[in-house]
């Protein structure tokens, strides 16, 4: 264990858990000074000259990028520049073509070359397939393959950024973990030529356990799953594309467990995968994979086997899911909706049943009953029969699953349809509330009058008064506009739902308003009133307020009493508040009558205003 990391008792993996200075130094990596920056500007405007020609000759490119200037030494050495031409300060630009198109390249070389010359002598061009870059990682040159992937996209149809996002979380991983990461991979459609600009970057990280000591093996996974997904958002920013990395994290005793036991991913993932840094591990599996060295155990084999002699049951269970709880699920749950649409709350399944049927097919007659029969087929025959044991795997037919869903979709689509019809009898329902209730409030207020000429009394005596703005004219004639127009049309289909939805609902915040208003309004009416008739009654043992009206009404705290034919009798709120509403503005009389019976009651006493 020593000789392979001579300082792991101080450095673990373990302990690398906790290091914190790894990204600060890998963003420092990636910063160009001035110098470099303003060559890479001055590049830029040439490469985009560039790519504009080839693109539209050459349509299948995948991709043209600037090497970064700091890489020109790898390039050069890895490409064989000649030294003279090298001398001169090229830009080297990276020109990707598919490889289904390599026999074309020296063509295709040749012409871009051309036009390279044409606008830059020093631009120096390198045309390559995705299965040159590949073959660099499999050749460990991973510094070479770096500075491919780093290169700035001038244009990218999605591998640039695929490899450029992956290797900036690459040089994240490794920062944090340093020697400890064995591989990291690229795989998926990045490597098989599918990628867009969008593709998911498939990625897979082999981390060195082999000197863990304390952590047991799975808490370690899950904090480095954990600290090393956390890279994928700083990479993803660092990039500047939109490719969304998926890494899988494994540990070397893990996968080599895996291999032994033929596990597919772990097959796959050797037989396709390209490293982006390898510590001498993949490649030897990659080599001893095409070698057939790589064999399943007779007990893996014997597991893999097995799964098919699982084959029924498992299609029986799947079939049986989807029959009993999906497709149910997908019904029970819209169905409870339209009933509570209705006012009424969710209920248990049976209840639901008779809900649905006694609402909508037998009370409101708005759906056919067909549609109660499919409910009840699928929710009580197939549910309700899996939760009795009556149903069991096996018992469901493909046919079945077949027919259930298309009555199932059938029975959704209606749903659709009775939802619209529900939301335009309601929206014609509350617009006959709201205006009754508005309308026969104003009847109250200036007698019972035609709806215009209730309006026109409305404005002259509320509005022109300046008691109400103008709005509330406007208003109130929205309101008889929308009641007209949700009245002519009640015989229109409402298979498109319920036109008028929204002018309702408007209608609704407007009554409410004028209804909060013309009650306050009256409130206030009335208390004038009731002010200008109280009195203050002080006797000797004894407070009160007493209102003349046709009787005296004498209110004690919560009591409320009134004299008639000099005896005091109980009375209450309603009858002192239709009096007072009788008297309106008449004027205050006090008989001498009136004080005799209040001597009587109160003896000595004082009467305020």
């Amino acid at each position: 264990m020593k000789e392979a990391h001579p300082d792991s008792s101080r450095h673990s993996v373990e302990e690398n858990l906790s290091n914190k200075d790894f990204e600060g130094k890998v963003i420092d990596q990636m910063r160009m000074n001035e110098e470099i920056r303003k060559k890479q500007e001055e590049v830029k405007n040439y490469a985009e000259k560039l790519t504009k020609k080839i693109t539209q000759k050459f349509k299948f490119i995948k991709a043209v990028g600037i090497i970064p200037p700091q890489a020109n030494g790898k390039i050069e050495e890895e490409f064989s520049v000649p030294e003279a031409d090298s001398k001169r300060g090229l830009f080297h630009i990276v020109v990707i073509i598919p490889e289904k198109k390599f026999k074309d390249i020296a063509k295709v070389r040749l012409e871009v070359i051309g036009v390279a010359k044409e606008i830059n002598p020093n631009l120096w061009i390198h045309v390559i397939t995705p299965v040159d870059i590949w073959n660099l990682g499999l050749d460990s040159k991973f510094d070479v393959m770096e500075a491919i992937s780093m290169a700035h996209p001038v244009y990218d149809k999605g591998i640039l950024g695929a490899l450029r996002v992956s290797n900036i979380h690459k040089s994240l991983v490794i920062g944090k973990f340093v020697r400890y990461v064995t591989s990291y991979v690229i795989a998926g459609s990045l490597v098989r030529e599918e990628e867009t600009k969008t593709s998911d970057v498939d990625v897979f990280i082999v981390i060195d356990d082999t000197d863990v000591k304390r952590t047991p093996r799975l808490e370690l996974k899950e904090k480095l799953r954990g600290i090393i997904h956390s890279f994928i958002q700083r990479a993803e920013e660092l990039s500047g594309v939109k490719n969304k990395l998926s890494p899988q994290v494994y540990l070397l005793t893990e996968f080599w467990e895996a291999v032994k036991d033929a596990h597919p991913v772990m097959f796959t993932f050797i037989r396709d995968g390209i490293p982006l840094y390898d510590r001498g591990a993949f490649l030897p599996w990659k080599m001893l994979l095409r070698m057939g060295k790589i064999r399943p155990s007779p007990e893996a084999i014997d597991m893999f086997m097995s799964s098919g002699d699982k084959i029924k049951e498992i299609v029986n269970k799947r079939i049986f899911d989807i029959a009993v709880l999906d497709i149910y699920w997908g019904v029970i749950t819209p169905t409870q909706g339209m009933l509570m649409l209705m006012g009424q709350a969710p209920q248990n399944v049976y209840e639901t049943a008779r809900s649905f049927r006694e609402t909508f097919v037998k009370k409101e007659k708005l759906i056919e009953e067909r549609y109660a029969d499919i409910f009840e087929e699928i929710a009580l025959k197939y549910y309700k029969g899996y939760e009795h044991g009556k149903i069991k795997p096996g018992d469901i037919s493909g046919a079945d699953v077949d027919r259930l869903k298309k009555n199932a979709l059938d029975y959704i689509s209606r749903l659709k349809e009775l939802r619209f019809q529900i939301e335009k009898r309601i929206g014609e329902k509350e617009i006959e509330e709201v205006y009754k209730e508005v309308f026969e409030m104003l009847e109250k207020l200036l007698g019972k009058k035609g709806e215009e000429r209730l309006i026109k009394s409305f404005n002259d005596e509320f509005v022109n008064s300046g008691k109400f703005s103008k709005r509330y004219t406007e208003n109130l004639r929205f309101i008889a506009k929308i009641r007209n127009k949700v009245a002519l049309s009640k015989k229109e289909s409402s298979q498109k739902g319920f036109k008028h939805k929204i002018d309702v609902e408007r209608a609704k915040r407007f009554a409410q308003e004028i209804i909060k208003s013309l009650t306050e309004f009256q409130q206030r009416k009335e208390m004038i009133l009731a002010e200008k008739h109280k009195f203050v009654v002080k006797g000797r043992d004894l407070t009160a307020e007493v209102f003349f009206l046709k009787d005296i009404f004498v209110v004690t705290g919560q009591k409320i009493q009134k004299i008639e034919n000099n005896e005091i009798k109980d009375s209450n709120f309603e009858e002192l508040r239709k009096q007072i509403e009788e008297v309106k503005e008449k004027e205050v009389r006090i008989t001498k009558e009136n004080l005799q019976t209040l001597e009587k009651i109160f003896e000595d006493f004082e009467l305020i205003q």
